[in-house]
C-alpha cells in the first residue's frame, strides 16, 4: 500500500474521531451549564427531605407507584434547579468573562451559544415542572419560586446589594423543603426544618468561598460582603453567626421526632467541626482558613444527610 493511500485512510478515520470529540465537548458543556455542584446538592437534599417525610420507608418503597412518585419528585426538582442554573449562565455570561474562575464556562469560552443555553434551560424547567404536576401543586409552587427566585431575583441582585447572599440561599434551600412537601402535601414543621438546615448551611459555605475569590468577584462589580470587608473580620463573624444558627436548625429533625439519637449526636459533632473551623477563621482571616470552613461545610452536609438516612425514627 502506498504512502498516499495510507494517509487517505488515516484522514478518513480522523474525521469521525474529530466529530466525536466535538460532540463530546458539547455534551460536557451542556452538563456544565447545570452547575453540577449545585445540582448534586439538590438531589441529596431533596432526597433526604422526601425520605424523612415517609412514615415507614420499607413499606413505602415496596410499592412501585411510590418509587415512581419519588423518582418524579427528585427528577422534576433537579431539572428545575438545573434549568435555572443554565439560564443564570446566559444572564451572567458577560460577567463570567471577566473572572478567572468562570472564564472557561461554556458561554464565555464559546463552546455554546447563548440561544442554545437558554433553550436548554427553559426546556429543563418546563419538563421539570411537568413532572412535578404529577406530585402536588404545593411542590410545583416551590419549584416555581426556586426558578423565579434564582433567575429573576437573586441573579440581578448580585450587582446591586450585598443582601443577594441571603436572598440566594432561599431558592437553594427550597428543594429540600420540596422533597418533604412531595410526601406531606403541605408545608409542615418538618419541611421548614429541612429548609432551615440547607438555608443556614449555604451562608458560611458561600461566605468562605466568596472570601477566597473576593478579588475575582470585585472585577465585574458584584456586591459581596467579602469585597467590601477588606480585613475579613466582618465576614468571619458572619460565618460564626450562621454556623451557630445552623446548629439550632440541624437538631430540629430530632426534636420533631423524624430522626433518632444517633443523628442528634452525629449532627452536633459535625456542626461542631464546622464551628471550630469558623472560629479559627475569626482568629486568623486567610484564604487557607476560609478553605477549611468551605471543606468542613461539605463534610457537614454529606454527613448529616447520611445520618438522616441511617437514623430515621
Amino acid at each position: 500500500m502506498s504512502t498516499i493511500e495510507t494517509q487517505n485512510i488515516e484522514d478518513a478515520i480522523q474525521v469521525p474521531l474529530d466529530e466525536l470529540e466535538v460532540r463530546s465537548e458539547r455534551w460536557k458543556a451542556y452538563y456544565e451549564l447545570t452547575k453540577p455542584g449545585i445540582t448534586k446538592m439538590v438531589v441529596l437534599t431533596a432526597s433526604a427531605g422526601y425520605f424523612l417525610a415517609v412514615d415507614s420507608p420499607l413499606a413505602f418503597f415496596a410499592q412501585v407507584g411510590n418509587i415512581v412518585h419519588f423518582l418524579f419528585t427528585i427528577l422534576g426538582t433537579t431539572m428545575v434547579a438545573a434549568g435555572s442554573c443554565a439560564i443564570n449562565h446566559v444572564i451572567e455570561r458577560d460577567y463570567d468573562r471577566m473572572m478567572k474562575r468562570t472564564a472557561r464556562r461554556p458561554l464565555p469560552s464559546g463552546k455554546l451559544l447563548p440561544s442554545e443555553a437558554m433553550i436548554y434551560g427553559l426546556a429543563l424547567c418546563i419538563l421539570g415542572i411537568g413532572l412535578l404536576c404529577f406530585i402536588n401543586m404545593t411542590t410545583v409552587l416551590l419549584a416555581l419560586i426556586t426558578l423565579v427566585g434564582y433567575v429573576a431575583v437573586y441573579t440581578p441582585m448580585k450587582t446591586r446589594t450585598e443582601l443577594n447572599t441571603l436572598v440566594g440561599a432561599v431558592p437553594g434551600a427550597l428543594p429540600a423543603m420540596g422533597g418533604w412537601v412531595a410526601v406531606s402535601g403541605d408545608v409542615t414543621l418538618g419541611s421548614l426544618a429541612m429548609f432551615a438546615i440547607v438555608f443556614f448551611w449555604q451562608l458560611p459555605h458561600f461566605l468562605s468561598l466568596s472570601w477566597m475569590y473576593r478579588q475575582d468577584y470585585a472585577v465585574p462589580g458584584f456586591k459581596m460582603l467579602a469585597v467590601r470587608d477588606e480585613s475579613g473580620a466582618i465576614v468571619a463573624r458572619h460565618v460564626v453567626l450562621y454556623t451557630i444558627c445552623l446548629a439550632a436548625a440541624v437538631i430540629m429533625p430530632f426534636v420533631l421526632g423524624a430522626t433518632g439519637i444517633v443523628y442528634a449526636v452525629g449532627s452536633m459533632l459535625l456542626v461542631g467541626y464546622m464551628l471550630m473551623n469558623a472560629l479559627r477563621f475569626t482568629r486568623e482571616v486567610s484564604s487557607p482558613n476560609a478553605r477549611k470552613v468551605l471543606l468542613s461545610s461539605y463534610v457537614f452536609l454529606l454527613g448529616v444527610i447520611i445520618l438522616m438516612f441511617a437514623d430515621k425514627a
